[in-house]
């Protein structure tokens, strides 16, 4: 399956912060494909639904000075988020990559 199948159409990549560390993933996707564009084959293997229905790719975000948790799947990401926690079926700095290719 190629990159060109799993996302939804972009033209530029956001600047998100996960767990402390700045990465890119694709505008208009949600949070959880941002995910897999850093690790293809971590998420793709994780114990997923993709739709809400097992909650398992709960997050937890910086909403102004607080935190609000949301559903990757179904929540899109924007430009500056910060993710401050994963659940543990989303490992994605082992082995992980940034801008379609390059290692972060």
């Amino acid at each position: 399956m190629s990159v060109d199948e799993i996302f939804y159409p972009f033209e530029r990549l956001l600047e998100v912060t996960i767990l402390g560390r700045r990465v890119h993933m694709p505008e208009k996707n949600s949070i959880l494909r941002g995910l897999q564009q850093l690790n293809m084959g971590g998420i793709s293997a994780s114990d997923l639904c993709w739709n809400g229905d097992c909650l398992n790719c709960l997050v937890k975000l910086r909403n102004g000075s607080g935190e609000k948790t949301v559903i990757a799947c179904r929540t899109e990401v924007s430009q500056g988020m910060e993710i401050l926690e994963l659940p543990p079926a989303i490992d994605i700095f082992r082995n992980s990559r940034d801008d379609f290719g390059a290692s972060i």
